[in-house]
This record gives structure tokens, C-alpha cells and sequence, in this order.
């Protein structure tokens, strides 16, 4: 078994390459993290839905590219193909800075402005 990503527990729940235990997971009634594992748990978090994000994006487009005949594109097709490569885009930038937070962290104990107290 893995260890939680959060709170150091053993789990077999892996969003990705994260292992993340159920409690964890399902702690999303954090209005304001002051702990360091709410703060931990918080940014994890955002990194799943920066993650299925990125994935639906990806699916999105391949799912336009695939439906282009092997000639000219249809007129809208252009623009759908831009449009879903932007959103992918979009939602990957969103994926690293989720990363990098979180890496900055673990790493430094640097707390995201968003997530500090207030007044703290």
C-alpha cells in the first residue's frame, strides 16, 4: 500500500501518481486551511481537478481532431480545433502551477497567498 500524500496513512487510492486516502479526499469542507496538512490536503485537491481538467481537455481535443476528413477541414473546424487546443493549453498551465505550489510547499513550507490566514 502507498502512503497518503496528505496525512501519511496507508491507502489504495491513487488519483494518478497520487496516493491519496478517502478521508483526505473527501475533505473538502475546508473553508479557510490552518493546519499544515489542511493546507497540504487543499492544494492536493487542486491538483485532482487541475488534473481531470487537463484530461477532459486532452480527450476534447482529440476527440475534434479525430473527426476531420483527411482533406480541408470544414469551415467551423478550424476554429473548434483552435478553440480546444487553447483550453488544453489553458487547463495544462493550470496543472503546473498546481504542481508548483504544492512542490513549494513541501519543499519550502512557502504558503499560497490564498490559502493563508487572515489576519495571520
Amino acid at each position: 500500500m502507498a502512503e497518503c500524500i496528505v496525512c501519511k496513512t496507508e491507502t489504495f487510492v491513487h488519483v494518478g501518481i497520487i496516493s491519496i486516502c478517502i478521508k483526505c479526499l473527501e475533505n473538502q469542507a475546508i473553508a479557510q486551511p490552518r493546519t499544515e496538512q489542511e493546507i497540504r490536503a487543499a492544494l492536493v485537491k487542486r491538483i485532482i481537478n487541475a488534473t481531470v481538467r487537463a484530461s477532459a481537455a486532452s480527450e476534447v481535443f482529440s476527440a475534434v481532431t479525430s473527426q476531420l476528413p483527411s482533406g480541408l477541414p470544414h469551415p467551423d473546424g478550424v476554429q473548434r480545433i483552435k478553440s480546444a487546443a487553447n483550453e488544453m493549453s489553458i487547463a495544462r498551465k493550470e496543472l503546473i502551477t498546481a504542481h508548483r505550489r504544492l512542490n513549494d510547499f513541501m519543499e519550502g513550507g512557502i504558503v499560497p497567498e490564498d490559502l493563508k490566514q487572515a489576519g495571520g
